[in-house]
């Protein structure tokens, strides 16, 4: 039997969480302090692009969306959060850096115009399981490594798991923060201090319970026409054995029971 949906209070909600995590980077002030200390780089600004209307169809459609999508002059930042283990983590960045190409593209500029652009997986389990706080991706050539792609692609994994072998600081401690929701760092204490803000904000609370009761609701509807189509085949099932066994004492004949079954004498006679 299948089990009830259930979610996390508002109250016991932390950083990780989806909901909690997309509204706490949407803060300018964390979403920028988070990437330059990630990325040691410098962000001049930090806004929220809206997706071209042909693309944002794409996301609901398989199954996945950007967790925080945002640019400064001539760079674009996805940044994903991943709370448990996937497969296929590779193909996941690859459709999301299309769907950004193609969010450029849609705006009227050419591929020399495409923007630099950075996909983040901020991850709570190693999904490539060889104990590296910081995996970082750059497309090289294969024969000769001095010889860069240059396409401006930067794919950067970040594995919570191992935060105690990484040596920078910074990293080091919004690493542990986000394993074990420990903030030791003026800059975690910062995060900590915006999720429970959100918890108090009504609007955060409002929008988040709503998005659980539709769940809830689809969970629920998906449950009971599992039960209608159970009961369905277990019926027909029930009617089937009943015939074979009429046919099988003689007292109906095979025509007449798959007339009645509505099904071919072959497939009645398969089951004799």
């Amino acid at each position: 039997m299948s089990k009830e949906y259930s979610f996390k209070p508002v109250e016991d909600l932390v950083f990780t969480d989806d909901f909690m995590f997309g509204a706490v980077m949407r803060e300018p002030k964390i979403c920028q302090g988070l990437l330059e200390r990630l990325l040691k780089i410098k962000i001049d600004h930090v806004e929220y692009p809206e997706l071209q209307k042909p693309i944002s169809p794409f996301y609901t459609q398989k199954g996945v969306r950007l967790d925080v999508y945002v640019a400064d002059s001539d760079r674009v930042f996805d940044v994903e959060c991943q709370t448990y283990k996937i497969d296929g983590i590779g193909n996941r960045m690859r459709y999301y850096q299309s769907m950004l190409d193609v969010d450029t593209l849609l705006k009227g500029n050419s591929y020399s115009e495409l923007k630099e652009s950075y996909i983040l997986f901020i991850c709570t389990n190693d999904p490539f399981e060889k104990n590296l706080p910081v995996y970082t991706f750059e497309r090289v050539c294969k024969e000769n490594t001095v010889v860069a792609l240059n396409d401006k692609t930067h794919h950067i994994v970040f594995n919570a798991a191992a935060w105690e072998s990484e040596t920078d600081s910074e990293i080091k401690a919004f690493l542990e923060f986000v394993k074990n929701n420990e903030a030791k760092s003026a800059f975690t204490r910062e995060v900590l201090n915006m999720v429970q803000a959100k918890k108090f904000e009504n609007t955060f609370i409002n929008e988040y319970l709503a998005i659980q009761l539709h769940k809830y609701d689809i969970a629920n509807r998906a449950k009971a026409e599992g039960i209608a189509e159970g009961k369905r085949i277990g019926m027909a099932e029930g009617r089937m054995e009943m015939s074979v066994d009429l046919i099988k004492s003689g007292l109906l004949s095979v025509k007449d029971a798959a007339e009645k079954l509505g099904i071919s004498e072959e497939e009645l006679r398969a089951r004799l």
